[in-house]
């Protein structure tokens, strides 16, 4: 059993007097974290939304039927709580007038969750992504040695849990995950009727990953507007398969100010939808994977260690241009992302003059390892 991280602040946060929400992704391992961490424990109540006599039990419910369900035990639990109806309103009933409860909710289908939570648990909750396994997660599990043999697998492969645990199959894992995507989450959640058209769009943007995108160039692309690719986008955010990043303009007249990169959270359904599994060594687009890669996992290691900091990236129209910055209290660390270790980069000059800059590094296969977390 893979421990991850995510365990640490579902143990911090319970009992704080909120609700612990978990979202991410389907198949990221939320519903293994929480029987791992509360399954069969005597003072934890376990529901789960999918069963019809729980959907019952939760319809036209008053806090009393409430407090009889969930009896002497100190922890409940729902998981696929975005199938019980008005669950955001049910939840505030327990968060509310059963306070000695601690709450803790998830659901497959993360964005659904989250939509129907928010208005009602404003104020009463702490939310917490999961994402896919983390190469800090994987060194503590089997050693950093043998990790870091890993690498060029996972630059290709990724590292959802099952393809982790299923050496071999890879390519039948993530080509299942991505139908998932894109039929279960994406299309129902969206209402969304023209699923090649989200499936161009997400092959566009594996295509131009590392690269500057234009929403009208995606439209073109795609047969979309601009507006209805945007919104795609986004939906496609609270499906946690892509996260965007923006360009950094404060102060020169030459920086870019509204350009935009879009990543996805995890390579391997990156190289599935363009369907591209060569080994890293023969790939033209392995600085890409490398990139990708190492923003998502920094996201990673940000959110699960809850430290805040403001990412962009870095341009000039003269074509100066730093991959990743973090501004943290007025301070600024500048990354670049290199897989040839062997050339000579620099940060460039004019922004270290111009901002408060704190750390500068260049990022490469031989001192990644502090950059996620180790």
């Amino acid at each position: 059993m893979i421990k991850r991280h995510i365990e640490d602040l579902i143990n911090r946060n319970t009992g704080k007097g909120k609700a612990v929400i978990i979202l991410g992704a389907r198949q990221v391992g939320k519903t293994t974290v929480l029987e791992k961490m509360f399954s069969g424990k005597k003072d934890v109540l376990w529901l789960d939304g999918d069963e019809p006599q729980v959907k019952a039990a939760f319809q036209n419910i008053s806090s009393d039927r409430l407090k009889a369900i969930i009896g002497d035990h100190k922890v409940l639990v729902i998981d696929e709580a975005q199938n019980i109806e008005e669950v955001g309103q049910k939840l505030k009933l327990v968060t509310d007038l059963i306070k000695d409860v601690h709450l803790i909710v998830s659901g497959s289908s993360s964005f659904e969750l989250a939509d129907k939570l928010n208005e009602p648990l404003t104020g009463r909750k702490r939310e917490f992504n999961l994402y896919p396994v983390s190469y800090r997660e994987m060194s503590d599990h089997h050693g950093l040695l043998k990790e870091a043999g890993m690498l060029k697998h996972r630059l290709v492969y990724g590292y959802y849990p099952e393809t982790v645990t299923s050496p071999g199959k890879e390519k039948k894992v993530l080509k299942e995950l991505l139908n998932i995507y894109l039929y279960k989450d994406v299309l129902k959640w969206g209402k969304l009727k023209k699923s090649e058209r989200i499936l161009k769009l997400l092959q566009a943007i594996a295509f131009q990953v590392g690269n500057e995108v234009s929403y009208s160039e995606l439209g073109t692309i795609t047969g979309l507007d601009k507006q209805t690719v945007e919104s795609y986008i986004q939906l496609l955010e609270q499906a946690f398969v892509v996260f965007r990043l923006g360009a950094f303009s404060r102060n020169l007249r030459k920086e870019l100010s509204r350009s935009r990169k879009i990543y996805f959270f995890d390579n391997g359904i990156r190289n599935a939808l363009i369907n591209n599994f060569s080994d890293i060594d023969l790939r033209e687009d392995r600085g890409k994977l490398w990139e990708n890669f190492l923003i998502s996992e920094r996201i990673k290691y940000l959110n699960y260690s809850e430290l805040w900091v403001s990412q962009y990236f870095w341009r000039t129209y003269d074509q100066q241009e730093i991959d990743y910055i973090e501004e943290s209290d007025g301070e600024f660390s500048a990354y670049e992302f290199k897989w040839n270790a062997r050339k000579n980069y620099k940060i460039p000059e004019i922004f270290k003059k111009e901002y408060k800059v704190r750390k500068t590094e260049i990022i490469t296969p031989e001192n990644f390892e502090n950059f996620v977390g180790l």
